[in-house]
């Protein structure tokens, strides 16, 4: 029998509580290696708490989270990231008056060295490190397709270049899991399948994907494994087909036109 993949990432009786409000409730999931996974469920379900738990954005309340096998409970969200898990957020968090290329750039910083003294008297190093920096920005935009906007300003970029825009800058990370918050959501039917191939090229890199996503065509045509949330928990785990015939699924979003 060939080897079972490993879990890049396990959260484990993960729970999150705001005063009386109960965002997870002990929800244990497992994000197998070189695989595109994804996270779905109606509007409040605790997806994006999630997320803000497994990168160090928010502390839970109960549970752990586990990556490559590593306890990063409670690591703070550079440290998570100079572990190799970077993300996109829900809402676009680029620095609008700054071009596409230093965005983009600013991804890059958590994988360098530079000192204080290196980046005020101009070392060689820090020149050298710094034209590496330029030089990877460069490469991750001219792989999401943005080469040609790099001296643009990020905020008069199209929503949808924009969303590859934070992408590119999640990939500066030299992330080993990436993790997509409502990557397709502003996107057009163009613009959602350039997406899904843009998210298949990734995997291709070795890197394993964890997204939320709202369209279901998407998560649907892209996902090795669904995982579903509804109030907090975890109702349903599968290939896509077996959860998309999940009767508890069904009933989650019975009614239900919105995520988040």
């Amino acid at each position: 029998m060939a080897d079972q993949p490993i879990n890049i990432l396990e959260t484990r009786e993960l729970s999150r509580h705001y005063g009386g409000v109960i965002a997870l409730s002990k929800v244990t999931i497992q994000v197998r290696a070189g695989q595109i996974s994804s996270l779905i469920g109606p509007n409040g379900a605790g997806k994006t708490t999630l997320f803000n738990c497994v990168t160090g954005l928010d502390k839970p309340t109960l549970g752990r989270v586990n990556f490559l096998g590593k306890q990063i409970t409670g690591l703070r969200p550079d440290e998570v990231t100079g572990l190799g898990v970077a993300r996109t957020f829900q809402n676009i968090r680029l620095f609008t008056e700054l071009t596409v290329l230093d965005n983009v750039k600013i991804g890059r910083h958590p994988r360098t060295s530079a000192t204080f003294v290196g980046a005020v008297f101009r070392t060689k190093r820090q020149q050298q490190e710094e034209n590496g920096i330029k030089e990877y920005a460069e490469e991750m935009l001219k792989f999401v397709g943005l080469a040609d906007v790099s001296n643009q300003t990020a905020g008069n970029l199209s929503y949808g270049d924009q969303r590859r825009v934070e992408i590119a800058r999640a990939m500066a990370t030299k992330p080993l899991l990436l993790l997509l918050d409502e990557p397709a959501a502003g996107m057009n039917p163009q613009e959602t399948r350039d997406l899904i191939s843009l998210i298949y090229t990734i995997r291709e890199r070795g890197i394993s994907v964890l997204l939320i996503e709202h369209d279901m065509k998407v998560v649907m045509q892209i996902s090795d494994w669904v995982t579903v949330l509804d109030h907090g928990e975890k109702i349903s785990e599968g290939q896509p087909v077996d959860v998309q015939n999940d009767e508890r699924v069904i009933a989650a979003y019975l009614g239900t036109s919105d995520d988040a």
